[in-house]
């Protein structure tokens, strides 16, 4: 195993705690913190519970998440008899399982962390601690951009070529292409295993991820490329994962927008159209966004450091790179605060949101009232549309889960 480099500065590590996490979520030091960075180590009051309330507060907030959508899909999946719902709800379950199974395995070391008040390298100094962080932080990050692209994938098929989507989409299909994600991203995040890439303790000296700059002076020349090429390939994967899920959300609403146009002659039609257009360019929307906040940042500054050579021994030693570093951290915790939102993007806060627009249309016109809110269910089942938009529009929209 590789020798992973860690933090050796002088100030004390309680004090350069506050300013790390990469589950990831560090309160930033006090005025009187910062002001102070000459008190010895064993007077580091300032890394007490306060501190460590945070990535606890972070993972009690992401269980909660994950665990409540993965409830509610396995009651919607066992009572729903269409198999193409049930691939949909196969996407969501699978995902807030990757969240969840991601903050458990990497949270707990960064509390661990916090509660010893030591250096990374006094707690993991085989460094296998440290690879196994960085991989997994690689390998649920990763799959959870792809499942979301193949969630997106999936719903453009759904609704741009439905009787293709019908004859072949299947729930074996489903579930054998989101193994494929995980054995696949967990194949690219083995490579530094293999001497191709390396997961190093980054800045401050309290997370571990992949290293973006070169070696030291007795790196060889072929492991500083394999570092290079294995950082540019992860940004580059995420960004193409990104790409693909805007692009395929994109053409969703386009072709929703049309199918809205065409249905546009009967009244009824156009009504339960107009919603289903409405409803699922808001939702689609919000996870574009969503995506783009909490994984952009850190993808781009991951490229920007490989292009600049930044790696924490530059920040440790280079008082001009320490800001580029710090913007990495700020990145590293977007991009984990997508395993929280996932689940209330995806599915709990579809529900109350629709249903708090619901109160206020009905508040605003309380004599006509919105009409497609009187049932207690946004699913469509009316019979105004063909047996193909049907088809469309349920698997198009998330499906309610049970009372």
């Amino acid at each position: 195993m590789k020798e992973t480099r860690g933090y050796g500065g002088g100030a004390p590590f309680c004090t350069r705690l506050n300013h790390s996490y990469t589950g990831m979520w560090a309160p930033e030091r006090s005025a009187e913190a910062r002001g102070n960075l000459t008190r010895p180590p064993g007077s580091g009051e300032d890394c007490g519970s306060v501190s460590v309330a945070f990535p606890i507060t972070m993972l009690l907030t992401g269980f909660v998440g994950n665990a409540l959508a993965m409830l509610l899909v396995s009651r919607s999946y066992r009572r729903r008899e269409s198999k193409r719902k049930k691939s949909f709800l196969l996407c969501i379950g699978w995902l807030a399982l990757t969240d969840l199974v991601g903050q458990l395995l990497t949270t707990p070391v960064v509390i661990v962390v916090y509660l010893s008040k030591q250096r990374w390298e006094q707690l993991d100094p085989s460094g296998r601690l440290c690879t196994f962080f960085g991989l997994t932080m690689t390998v649920f990050g990763l799959s959870s951009l792809f499942i979301a692209s193949a969630m997106a994938v999936e719903r453009a098929l759904a609704i741009r070529a439905p009787h293709w989507y019908a004859s072949h989409m299947k729930t074996r299909a489903t579930r054998a292409v989101l193994l494929g994600v995980w054995l696949a991203v967990l194949a690219f995040a083995l490579l530094p295993v293999l001497g191709v890439g390396q997961y190093t303790v980054q800045w401050p000296g309290t997370w571990c991820f992949i290293s973006t700059g070169r070696g030291g002076n007795g790196t060889s020349s072929s492991h500083n490329w394999g570092n290079l090429f294995f950082a540019s390939a992860f940004a580059f994967l995420g960004l193409l994962a990104l790409t693909v899920t805007f692009a395929c959300n994109l053409a969703t609403i386009k072709a929703l927008v049309s199918r809205c146009r065409a249905k546009a002659t009967a009244s009824q039609s156009s009504a339960q159209w107009g919603r289903i257009t409405t409803e699922t360019a808001i939702q689609l929307m919000g996870i574009m966004c969503v995506l783009s906040v909490c994984w952009s940042p850190l993808l781009i500054m991951m490229l920007k450091m490989i292009f600049n050579q930044t790696s924490v021994e530059h920040c440790k030693t280079h008082t001009g790179k320490q800001k580029e570093c710090n913007f990495f951290l700020i990145a590293v915790r977007l991009a984990s605060l997508n395993q929280i939102l996932d689940p209330w993007v995806y599915l709990l806060l579809r529900k109350i949101l629709l249903r708090k627009f619901c109160q206020i249309g009905s508040y605003s016109v309380p004599k006509a009232g919105v009409p497609w809110c009187d049932h207690n269910s946004f699913v469509v089942v009316q019979s105004g549309l063909t047996t193909a938009s049907t088809s469309q529009a349920q698997v198009i929209l998330l499906p309610q889960p049970p009372q």
